[in-house]
């Protein structure tokens, strides 16, 4: 083999390699957003109800599960100029929900609140594209916390 043919052979063979490895780089960078033993979540709703309190739907991606997630209400409310957690409740069943719907397009079928005291809150969340939405769920978030409505 002539010099100039092996020096072509090996600057491929080194371009070859570094495509590889920016690829399994980037099929990798996205695997995982959460750092080591942290959960994975994604808030998928929120509302503000009048000047006091504020509601978030949070998916949490199961640590046992990936393809698992539950959902958490949480209500924080303002004291102090500061917004704390004031109450939280899991909508559904713990690891109940799959983490791809829930994160994706229209995940949230229904969520409605009122700046009212109580406040009814209903939730409906995309089970699957082929099941399509959960039955909804009543709430009533009452000075800061959550009752079942």
């Amino acid at each position: 083999m002539s010099p100039m043919r092996s020096r072509i052979r090996r600057g491929a063979a080194a371009a070859l390699t570094v495509l590889m490895a920016a690829a399994l780089g980037a099929a990798g960078a996205g695997a995982s957003d959460a750092e080591p033993g942290v959960p994975q979540q994604r808030r998928i709703a929120s509302s503000v109800l009048g000047a006091d309190h504020r509601i978030t739907l949070t998916a949490l991606r199961s640590a046992g599960d990936g393809d698992a997630a539950s959902v958490l209400l949480r209500v924080y409310t303002r004291s102090d100029g500061v917004r704390r957690e004031s109450d939280r409740v899991t909508v559904g069943d713990v690891d109940g929900w799959f983490w791809y719907p829930l994160t994706g397009t229209g995940a949230v079928c229904r969520f409605s609140t009122a700046s009212t005291e109580p406040a009814p809150l209903t939730v409906g969340l995309l089970v699957t594209p082929s099941i399509g939405c959960s039955d909804p769920v009543h709430y009533v978030v009452k000075e800061g916390r959550v009752y079942a409505g």
